[in-house]
């Protein structure tokens, strides 16, 4: 009934906010500054929140400690990043996309289709990991065995999708809000059972995690997670840089930034962005503290390798007397704010890949096609979230739970070394062009793609896409340590290579005027 009611809830809101979504700038943007400063702030930290920020980081507080805690404090200065950095000089009028802001900025649109290319690559292995989530939570929300997860998927996956067509950016805002309402009641909930079961003694539950986990003091050492040697240091470095650099410049986030009203509506959102997630993820490391203390690191990975099941396991054991999980309240409520973050996660994701495909790569505005209307851009854009949801889920359905952990790292090392140079090379290197934008797309997404095939996150590991197998030759489970630097070196290398060109380009348009 709780979860129903929330499904209820969110198509109402998704139904009102559709009632005038006729005009790009009604469908991308919620009609401008629809929100304000609390409600774009808010919003913007329901995206920023996803199933892997409760469960994955979840997982990794309770199995590695240090890491754990690590990653989380990570994401938090990840939004605070994106928010005091380069979240006020996102604001434009007219600006929908990443590509539309970066075509403006640089008067080029074929800056636009090289951004259009990597927020397809950013976007759609997030997509993947949260329609999968979806049908896990269905599936056990309603009791189901595990033959009905492919039918669970398809139909989280449809009732997901049918909120980005049919409510555009306001719909998904208001489901955002909605969603941050109850993750924090849920999490809230949670942690404070677990601070309860220790009378409420921080340093109680500390002191349990660290028995929990048979490790010791060095529990609490960041280096669980990669090893303690020179690949595993690098490999902790790797991925704390693509986390902190990747989750601030995901697209379906800045597209959130792009409406707001001015500097001062920018800076007032600050907070309220960065304060309910800080509130998530300190709930969530005290959460993956209580999974450690109460079941044991073992019976977490033995329940599953990433530790993605830990938030709802610990469920069970604070509500031991509710003769399973279909009984209890408890798990009722975090299931479904874990149900509510993958639903708002997926229909803004898609709503992001849908505008991307849609506007960025999009024909000339000299060509036949600008003349074509708004509201058939909106019709375009809608078929667009529809095909591509339903592309998602075809492939979520075939691949099931295998590669969680290797499609975040792939989309986070795409944000993280793509789009990340594009955004500051465009807002802060005077000069900075369009063939610096192809360079950084085109060559770091195929180093990216080569180093993660053969790389740890794809075989030879337990969390692998094909754990049965082993063919990785490069050591580092997240390219992140070689592909951002090499991200910013293509950005300036092809920005050098314009300016050399101008003159060349420039005697050549002079004579052919002298001819």
């Amino acid at each position: 009934m709780v979860f129903l009611v929330f499904v209820a809830v969110s198509l109402l809101l998704c139904g009102l906010a559709a009632a005038d979504l006729d005009e790009p700038e009604h469908f991308y943007a919620g009609g401008g500054a629809a929100f304000g400063p609390v409600g774009s702030g808010i919003a913007v930290a329901g995206d920023y929140v996803s199933a892997a920020t409760l469960l994955s980081t979840t997982g990794a507080v309770a199995l590695d400690g240090g890491d754990g805690i690590l990653f989380a404090t990570a994401t938090v200065a990840s939004l605070w990043l994106v928010m005091r950095v380069i979240g006020e000089r996102l604001r434009r009028q007219g600006v929908f996309t990443l590509g539309d802001f970066i075509a403006d900025r640089l008067g080029d649109r074929t800056a636009g289709r090289a951004l259009g290319v990597a927020t397809l690559v950013v976007l759609a292995p997030l997509l993947l990991v949260q329609l999968s989530t979806g049908g896990h939570i269905m599936a056990a929300m309603f009791g189901l065995p595990d033959g009905a997860l492919a039918g669970c998927t398809v139909g989280s996956g449809a009732l997901m999708i049918s909120y980005a067509a049919f409510g555009g950016m306001r719909g998904t805002g208001y489901i955002q809000i909605l969603k941050v309402g109850v993750v924090l009641v849920a999490v809230l909930l949670l942690a404070g059972l677990v601070l309860a079961h220790y009378d409420w003694s921080p340093s109680a539950l500390i002191g349990a995690a660290r028995d929990g986990s048979g490790a010791g003091n060095s529990f609490f050492v960041p280096g669980q997670h990669f090893g303690g040697s020179l690949l595993g240091r690098l490999d902790l470095i790797s991925f704390g840089a693509t986390l902190l650099l990747g989750a601030a410049c995901l697209p379906h986030l800045t597209m959130r930034l792009h409406p707001l009203r001015d500097a001062r509506t920018a800076r007032r959102a600050v907070g309220w962005a960065v304060g309910p997630v800080a509130v998530v993820c300190l709930g969530v490391v005290v959460a993956g503290l209580g999974a450690c203390a109460l079941l044991g690191r073992e019976a977490v990975r033995a329940a599953d390798p990433g530790g993605a099941t830990a938030l709802l396991m610990v469920t069970g054991a604070l509500d031991p007397a509710s003769g399973g999980t279909r009984h209890s309240m408890l798990f009722a409520i975090v299931a479904c704010a874990v149900f509510a973050t993958t639903l708002a996660a997926v229909a803004g994701i898609t709503l992001a890949a849908a505008a991307g495909l849609v506007r960025d790569f999009r024909k000339r505005p000299g060509s036949g096609d600008a003349a074509r209307s708004a509201g058939a851009e909106v019709r375009r854009a809608r078929t667009g979230v529809v095909l591509f949801g339903a592309a998602a889920v075809f492939l979520a359905v075939l691949l099931g739970d295998r590669g969680t952990l290797t499609l975040i790292s792939l989309s986070l090392a795409a944000s993280a070394s793509v789009l990340a140079p594009i955004l500051l090379y465009a807002l802060f290197l005077p000069g900075y062009t369009a063939t610096g934008v192809r360079w950084t797309a085109f060559g770091t997404l195929s180093l990216i793609v080569v180093l993660m095939a053969f790389s740890p996150a794809v075989s030879g590991a337990p969390t692998a896409l094909f754990p049965d197998r082993d063919f990785h030759l490069f050591p580092l489970q997240t390219p992140g340590l070689i592909t951002i630097p090499v991200g910013f070196l293509l950005g300036l290398v092809g920005r050098d290579r314009s300016r050399s060109a101008r003159p060349d380009r420039g005697r050549k348009l002079l004579g052919t005027g002298a001819r």
